[in-house]
């Protein structure tokens, strides 16, 4: 049999090393993946001279380790995954990229180590990709917990799965009793049966639900909210995940009660009002495909000059006639910079003070041009990397222009309406 042959022709990345960390040989694989040819590393110190590692001593490479261990032990070694940096062919630098490999000792007839067989395989672009999703999940889940709404995500059968800190914070229920069932203390006792209910027809049929609930705070307080759940599907149409959120609609809701009850010459203007909650509420499809649909406005601002590199939909439904992505604040929105929040975006940036506002007055530039009043409730909270450095910052918040208009329309007829 040519074991020679096979050891050429293996579609695994091989490399044949003698006692002294000399190479003996290599397949075809091996030169590939490290791209080399076999009379340029046969005969040089394995880790000295064909493959040095730059970024670390010689004593601390995790490979000569992995070596030094399976001739320890006379038999193969593991190395997890490491990053280790090979030189480019044409000797302009190196490239950082991601391997496994094993180390397995050859023994002659006495037992000694005579050769050590190195398989590796580069997982560069696995690992790649699973930092760039573990990136994602960080970011939506730093957007879902500052989002003002309560969201929960199930798996496929109804198990809890995630809740938004959102939740703890209103509940005062640590998310680890929330994900054992707990968060149905929090429901109201006459709504518990009739939210069951829905969920349970939503994972028997795949269909949307949604409800008006009352859930309690910390202090014990109940506050009515709008209960949806959505379905995630797979490309196939099964379904993968169900989120879920509550938004607040104590104060409308209590609003609106207060029109209908108000007397009979009201009845018309109290439907009016019925009619745009309604409106409103089956507008705002909150997180219907995760959360850049939500209803909530976002934007993520990077480095100091705060350059957008994220907007979803809401926030983009303010600006529709300018391309943001890539562009500064000031490059694109001018009005904006001559309102003065480049000023605020710099001092939340320099400080990291998170900056608060409630249905103040920004003035936005439509198509053609002109300056409209806008009353927006949002914050600019900023943004830190794993060393606790500000590398950018998070806009939320809501466009209340219409809910200021009809709070002001009421007082106009007559109406004593609180902040809603």
């Amino acid at each position: 049999m040519d074991y020679k042959l096979i050891f050429e022709h293996s579609p695994e990345a091989m490399v044949l090393l003698d006692p002294d960390l000399k190479i003996l040989g290599a397949n075809k694989r091996y030169l590939e993946v490290t791209m080399r040819q076999v009379d340029e590393i046969v005969g040089k110190h394995f880790l000295l001279e064909a493959f040095p590692e730059p970024n670390v001593p010689y004593e601390q490479n995790p490979v000569l380790h992995s070596i030094q261990e399976a001739i320890a032990k006379g038999q193969r070694v593991y190395l997890d995954v490491i990053r280790y940096a090979i030189s480019r062919p044409d000797g302009s630098g190196y490239d950082e990229r991601y391997w496994e490999a094993s180390h397995t000792p050859i023994l002659n007839e006495k037992g000694e180590v005579e050769y050590i067989l190195q398989e590796t395989k580069d997982v560069t672009e696995r690992e790649e990709t699973k930092h760039a999703l573990r990136d994602i999940e960080q970011k939506f889940s730093f957007m879902a917990d500052a989002m003002p709404h309560l969201v929960d995500a199930d798996d496929a059968s109804g198990r809890s799965t995630y809740f938004n800190k959102q939740w703890e914070n209103y509940t005062g229920i640590p998310v680890e009793r929330l994900l054992a069932g707990d968060w149905k203390e929090a429901i109201h006792p006459d709504d518990l049966v009739a939210a069951t209910r829905a969920w349970e027809k939503s994972l028997e049929t795949g269909e949307p639900s949604q409800l008006e609930i009352r859930i309690r705070d910390k202090d014990g307080d109940y506050r009515w909210h709008l209960n949806r759940y959505l379905p995630m599907r797979n490309e196939d149409g099964t379904i993968k995940m169900w989120l879920g959120s509550c938004s607040d609609i104590h104060d409308v809701k209590n609003l609106v009660q207060e029109l209908l009850s108000s007397n009979e010459q009201m009845s018309e203007l109290a439907d009016q009002v019925q009619m745009a909650y309604r409106k409103a509420e089956n507008e705002r499809e909150t997180l219907e495909r995760l959360i850049m649909q939500a209803p909530t406005f976002f934007g993520i601002l990077k480095g100091p000059e705060h350059r957008y590199e994220l907007v979803n939909p809401k926030y983009q439904d303010l600006f529709p006639h300018v391309e943001l992505i890539g562009k500064t604040v000031a490059e694109a929105l001018p009005e904006i910079a001559d309102q003065g929040y480049i000023d605020v975006l710099d001092n939340v940036y320099r400080t990291g003070e998170t900056f608060e506002a409630k249905e103040i007055i920004v003035k936005l530039a439509n198509a053609e041009g002109k300056l409209e009043d806008n009353y927006l409730t949002f914050i600019f909270q900023p943004l830190y990397d794993e060393h606790n450095q500000i590398t950018g910052i998070l806009i939320a918040g809501f466009n209340v222009t219409d809910k200021y208009q009809l709070k002001k329309k009421l007082q106009e007829l007559g109406f004593a309406v609180d902040d809603v």
